[in-house]
């Protein structure tokens, strides 16, 4: 598989995570993303959460049955939210007032 270009847009490189439906091929597209990450100078460990943290907040912008099968592939979960899985979707007022909450810290 191809590496990432230096310089990609945020949907560019989670946008087609979110069409995967394999495990081998959400795996190799995972190494892709934590290679990229770890170009900046950023440690496997680091690169991996940061990668699982990203692929779960923009799997939160698709559906609800695109964000579980993501968060399951990639073995990953909402930052905000949690794993749909385990604690469901937000609902629109949960989501304001997280908004809300994160814009005071």
């Amino acid at each position: 598989m191809e590496a990432f270009p230096e310089k990609i847009t945020v949907g560019d490189k989670y946008g087609p995570a979110m069409d995967i439906t394999d495990q081998a091929e959400a795996d190799a597209y995972f190494a892709r993303c934590v290679e990229h990450t770890m170009s900046f100078g950023i440690t496997r460990e680091e690169a991996e959460s940061i990668e699982r943290q990203s692929l779960g907040y923009y799997a939160g912008y698709c559906s609800n049955k695109t964000r579980a099968r993501v968060e399951r592939l990639f073995r990953c979960s909402h930052p905000i939210f949690g794993a749909i899985g385990k604690v469901g979707a937000p609902t629109p007022e949960e989501a304001v007032q997280a908004g809300f909450d994160l814009a005071k810290r």
